[in-house]
């Protein structure tokens, strides 16, 4: 690998990651990922702390606001403590 420090000349998906999470941590995540496609869920976490977290949270009259604080459909709330 070039040992230059020369952000302009990344691509700029490097160039963001280098704005993101510094030069150091780019070269890491480059390093560890070149050559693969990497595609980040848009959930974070997954559903079984998610249904942990629930049971801890559900008062029996706050489906909406849990769906609105993870980001989830009051359906698939309802879904997951009827599973629970």
């Amino acid at each position: 690998m070039i040992g230059v420090k020369n952000i302009n000349a990344l691509n700029e998906v490097y160039r963001e990651m280098v704005d993101l999470v510094g030069y150091d941590n780019t070269m890491l995540i480059y390093t560890h990922f070149k050559g693969q496609q990497v595609t980040f869920p848009i959930k974070l976490y997954n559903s079984e702390y998610i249904k942990k977290l629930l049971k801890e949270q559900y008062d029996g009259t706050n489906v909406k606001a849990l769906a609105r604080r993870y980001n989830y459909s009051e359906r698939w709330i309802k879904e997951l403590l009827k599973k629970g």
